[in-house]
C-alpha cells in the first residue's frame, strides 16, 4: 500500500475512535511498529493529532467537522472571497476550481462568462450544470465525502496534460514555516500538479486558515500569485510584499 493512502486510512481510523494504541494500528494495517511510529509522527506533525501513552489521539475535534457544517460556517465571508476571486476570471480562460466550501462560491459570479473549467469539486459541477457557456471537465475518481470531491492517485498525472491559465485553490491551513497545506494526501498530489501547470495561482482562504498546518504541504507560499482573503495577519502582508505576492482583502 502506498504511504499516502495508508496515512489517509490511519487518519480516518483515529478520527473514528478518538484514541488508538500503536499496537492496534500495527494489527489493523499489517505493518511494523517502526513504520506505524513514523506514520503517527507524520500525523502529529500535521497538527491534528497528539501523542498519548502508548498511542495517538485526535488533538483538534474541529478538524473532523462534517462537510455540510463547514459549508455553512462563515458563509458570507466565503461568498465575498469567491466574488473577489471571480473578478480575475476573463472570457476564454482555462481555470481550475479546487475542492472546498469557498471555491464553490465562485460559480455565481462567473456563470455568464465563456470558460473552460477543470475541477474536482462535486458541488461546483452540480451548480455549473445549467450554464452551457461553462465547459466543465471533471478530474473523476473516487468520491471523497469529507470534501465532496473526486480523488484519485492518477489525477495528479492527468492534470499535466491541461494548460491552465488560472487556478483557484483551497487550503486547510497556511503558515510561513509549512507553506500551503492540506489534510488529505490524495488531494495534495493533484493540488501540487495544478500549481505547477497553472500560469497564475490564487489561494482562497478565510482568516481562520492562517498560522495553521495540516498533514501535507502541497506548495510553498512563494508559488502563490494572489492570496484572496477577508483578513490577513501583518506578518503575511510583509511576507507577501517581500515575495511579490498580491494580497486581495474583501470589504468588511
Amino acid at each position: 500500500m502506498l504511504k499516502t493512502k495508508r496515512l489517509e486510512m490511519i487518519q480516518d481510523y483515529i478520527n473514528e475512535r478518538g484514541t488508538v494504541s500503536l499496537d492496534d494500528l500495527v494489527n489493523q494495517f499489517g505493518v511494523s511498529k517502526n513504520t506505524i511510529r513514523r506514520d503517527v509522527q507524520d500525523l502529529i506533525d500535521g497538527g491534528d493529532f497528539k501523542k498519548v501513552y502508548g498511542g495517538v489521539a485526535v488533538d483538534k475535534p474541529n478538524s473532523t467537522i462534517p462537510y455540510g457544517d463547514r459549508k455553512i460556517r462563515n458563509y458570507e465571508v466565503k461568498k465575498q472571497i469567491g466574488q473577489a476571486a471571480a473578478n480575475f476570471v476573463e472570457d476564454g480562460d482555462i481555470i481550475f476550481i479546487d475542492s472546498g466550501t469557498t471555491t464553490v462560491e465562485m460559480v455565481e459570479f462567473i456563470k455568464d462568462k465563456e470558460l473552460t473549467i477543470i475541477t474536482n469539486n462535486i458541488d461546483f459541477v452540480i451548480k455549473a450544470l445549467p450554464y452551457e457557456n461553462l465547459n466543465v471537465f471533471s478530474t473523476g475518481g473516487m468520491v471523497e465525502r469529507k470534501t465532496n470531491s473526486f480523488t484519485s492517485a492518477d489525477n495528479d498525472e492527468m492534470i499535466t496534460s491541461y494548460n491552465i491559465t488560472k487556478a483557484f485553490l483551497a487550503s486547510t491551513g497556511i503558515s510561513i514555516k509549512n507553506g500551503v497545506t492540506n489534510s488529505l494526501p490524495l488531494e495534495s498530489g493533484l493540488k501540487r500538479s495544478v500549481v505547477e501547470r497553472s500560469a497564475e495561482n490564487f489561494l482562497l482562504v478565510d482568516h481562520s486558515k492562517f498560522n495553521k498546518a495540516a498533514l501535507t504541504t502541497y506548495c510553498d507560499i512563494k508559488q502563490i500569485d494572489y492570496i484572496v482573503t477577508n483578513e490577513i495577519p501583518n506578518e503575511y502582508i510583509n511576507y507577501s510584499n517581500k515575495n511579490k505576492i498580491k494580497v486581495v482583502v474583501t470589504e468588511k
